[in-house]
């Protein structure tokens, strides 16, 4: 999808269940890679867009997200389930190039605005989610993927 100084932005597949289960371990979230093989299917076939941040070695990021049409937008909102950069990779701009390449896949998707939830004690996606330009709303933050009239 996307490059930059040797950092690649694209779709994951089940083929790469070994790197996400690496990454997620290394973020202290447990899974199994043959299980997450699995997964990924699904969330293929749910069409889910499942994005992988890749440098050298196994993947730096991953974000999920499933567009999805609710009662109170005319356009689908584009719902983040899964957002993690490991930790020997933060600070270094990969969760933004995440979060712009979610963006505009989202609105490729027609979607109009990014959801994310913030579970307790992740301060450090709260902080991001504010960085980047989000608004707190209920649970999580919202960000329009479209100029408001």
């Amino acid at each position: 999808m996307a490059s930059r100084y040797g950092l690649e932005i694209r779709a994951a597949d089940s083929v790469d269940a070994p790197g996400i289960t690496e990454l997620l371990q290394a973020a202290g979230l447990l899974a199994a890679a043959a299980a997450l093989a699995a997964r990924l299917e699904r969330l293929k076939a749910e069409r889910a867009t499942i994005l992988l941040a890749i440098e050298w070695g196994p993947p730096s990021g991953l974000i999920v997200f499933h567009a999805r049409q609710t009662l109170l937008a005319d356009l689908p909102c584009a719902f983040v389930s899964t957002f993690v950069v490991g930790p020997d990779a933060r600070r270094r701009g990969i969760g933004r190039l995440l979060l712009k390449a979610a963006s505009q896949a989202a609105r490729s998707a027609g979607c109009g605005e990014l959801h994310i939830s913030v579970p307790e004690g992740r301060a450090g996606l709260r902080a991001f989610c504010q960085a980047t330009g989000f608004d707190e709303q209920d649970a999580g933050f919202v960000r329009p993927l479209r100029k408001r009239n």
